[in-house]
């Protein structure tokens, strides 16, 4: 894949299990995989989070004008409130997202990046994630190419309770975070854990 999105969808309260089947069909009509559909259960709520990916930045521009010129996006315009799109390139060094049930809680982890600092994190994080992955999958981590300069990973746990112990394992045994990889992040971070809807390929 050489780029993704989120588009986060701000809805009106309970809309997210009725919102999911039309976001499915809204995202298979157009260009691009749909790789995940998930709701906020921790962080902001009432969101729900579309995660798309494309194998040409031609695919990507496509979709992004499609989307921005329905008069129903996502299918989703009777519970939508507000919608934000966002967009990513893979850190180079990373394989495709995997579609498959390894959750179900996924977390959406932010950070926005001091001024040159896109660099040193993709080399601190490209020597990190190996002994990082061995506690954990990781689904991707991705940089924004709009928008503040950002670094945006997730992560699949089993539970909540499971997520809080491997990242505890993790410092412990000294293979987390990057080194060096913290120098370049601002104090502008937000975290997202979101659970999966049931027709959403990623579980």
């Amino acid at each position: 894949m050489q780029r993704y999105e989120i588009a986060t969808l701000s809805t009106s309260m309970g809309a997210a299990a009725k919102a999911a089947p039309a976001i499915e069909t809204f995202a298979r009509e157009g260009k691009g995989k749909l790789l995940g559909i998930f709701y906020a259960d921790i962080g902001v709520l009432n969101r729900v989070l579309v995660f798309r990916g494309f194998e040409t930045v031609a695919d990507y521009d496509a979709e992004r004008e499609r989307t921005l010129r329905a008069a129903n996006p996502f299918g989703s315009a009777e519970w939508l409130t507000g919608l934000e799109l966002e967009g990513y390139a893979p850190f180079p060094f990373l394989p495709p997202v995997e579609t498959g049930s390894f959750g179900p809680a996924y977390e959406f982890r932010t950070y926005v990046l001091k001024t040159g600092g896109l660099e040193p994190t993709i080399k601190a994080w490209e020597a990190a994630i190996p002994a990082r992955t061995e506690l954990s999958k990781l689904t991707i981590s991705m940089y924004g190419v709009d928008g503040k300069p950002r670094m945006t990973h997730i992560w699949p746990f089993a539970s909540v309770n499971e997520r809080g112990q491997i990242r505890a394992d993790s410092v412990a045994q000294g293979v987390w975070p990057p080194k060096g990889g913290p120098d370049w992040l601002t104090t502008d971070m937000r975290s997202t854990i979101a659970f999966p809807t049931a027709n959403s390929p990623l579980k």
